[in-house]
């Protein structure tokens, strides 16, 4: 694939095209998929944090575009097509508009770090549900709301938004937010009067097209910060999540959205006096559980069972009160699968705990360990009545 022609990049000038005419000029097998190159393309390929864009190329759906400096642009689809064909394009335009509202919105929102804050952008990333930046220092809650505060007005002001080409001497010559690493001619990014930036990927042409810049959340990064946002569509789309949630939470708490934070607090302090008292209560029933299944053993002092309703603690709890009894071995058993499983003996007592439930690992699958005297594991699969039966068997 040496030697390829140019391809015209059409989203460098028009953003907004979602259709256009090609030829094929080249086809080829790249990993197992099959790979086209075009005389010209409004396919966006995955670059400067950007994802590629999808959609039609003839009777082929695009599903990755790839930027490759030794062969340009490639369009990487389901279904091969002809060298020399001619094609018709279409872009998979809802895509498209949610990235360039989230990558316009990114530019916005840096510019204003930048200048309210002298916090640089370092890096992009913008992912199927959300979009990050990563500033190069720490924020506060309350500088972050300052930017974006600024950065929509900024979008509600619907400024212009412009793409425009500068060689190096002229780029020198502008306020950049960031220095460019490229050489030869750049293409720029201007928001009128606010920001102007080296970028190739795509953009809407007024502000006001961004809809609004929502930041959902900001956590102290290496140093720096890192922001999540939304802008448009899908700050839209997380708003109207957050509602219905809140909708939901309100209506089970009957209390105001304002009180949702006590309401809950007040749930997860009653929930741990609960379990408190749960856990006393359990404790004591354990003795008297223990006091039961000792009767039970015999002679033989050997106590395998399954419990229902208890947990790994509660069956702890139980074996420790066996075990206490001098020559008890035991093996408890939580009802219904994926079974919890305490293995316990007292200090005379022979049993070794850990092999034990190693063997019923092996065979129930879960897992645990621990040492001879007491050992426990989780997550048993199958009937706790056929665990109980091999229990005994590796205890006889």
């Amino acid at each position: 694939m040496a030697n390829e022609p140019m391809t015209e990049r059409l989203y460098y000038t028009d953003p907004y095209a979602r259709e256009f005419d090609a030829r094929v000029v080249r086809v080829d097998k790249m990993d197992g998929r099959d790979v086209a190159i075009l005389d010209r393309t409004a396919f966006y390929p995955t670059s400067g944090g950007q994802p590629f864009d999808t959609g039609t190329l003839g009777g082929a759906s695009v599903v990755d575009m790839i930027d490759d400096e030794a062969h340009g642009v490639l369009h990487v689809l389901d279904t091969p097509l002809a060298e020399g064909q001619s094609v018709q394009g279409a872009i998979d335009w809802d895509r498209r508009f949610d990235h360039m509202q989230q990558h316009t919105g990114q530019h916005v929102l840096s510019a204003a770090f930048d200048r309210l804050l002298n916090a640089r952008t370092e890096s992009f990333h913008l992912g199927a549900a959300s979009a990050t930046i990563d500033l190069s220092r720490v924020v506060s809650a309350a500088e972050i709301a300052g930017a974006e505060g600024d950065a929509n007005r900024i979008v509600w002001e619907d400024r212009p938004v412009a793409i425009r080409f500068a060689d190096a001497a002229e780029a020198a010559a502008l306020p950049l937010r960031k220095e460019s690493l490229r050489g030869g001619t750049l293409r720029l990014i201007d928001i009128e009067g606010y920001d102007i930036s080296a970028c190739g990927g795509t953009h809407v042409s007024q502000t006001g097209a961004i809809g609004v810049i929502a930041v959902a959340s900001g956590e102290k990064l290496r140093g720096g910060t890192r922001i999540e946002f939304a802008c448009g569509g899908r700050a839209l789309r997380a708003y109207r999540g957050l509602r219905d949630s809140t909708a939901a939470s309100i209506k089970l708490l009957s209390v105001l959205p304002s009180e949702l934070p006590v309401a809950i607090e007040r749930l997860q302090t009653e929930a741990k006096g609960a379990n408190r008292t749960i856990r006393s209560l359990q404790d004591r029933l354990a003795v008297h559980e223990a006091d039961r299944l000792a009767a039970s053993g015999g002679e033989s002092h050997i106590v395998v069972e399954v419990l229902e309703g208890w947990d790994q603690t509660g069956l702890k709890a139980i074996a420790s009160a066996l075990t206490r009894r001098s020559g008890y071995s035991t093996v408890l058993i939580s009802a219904p699968a994926p079974s919890a499983v305490v293995v316990a003996r007292a200090p005379d007592a022979k049993t070794d705990a850990a092999a034990v439930l190693r063997n019923l690992v092996e065979e129930f699958g879960g897992k645990g360990g621990g040492r001879p005297e007491l050992a426990q594991g989780g997550g048993l699969q199958g009937d706790p009545q056929a665990m109980a039966a091999v229990a005994r068997r590796l205890l006889s």
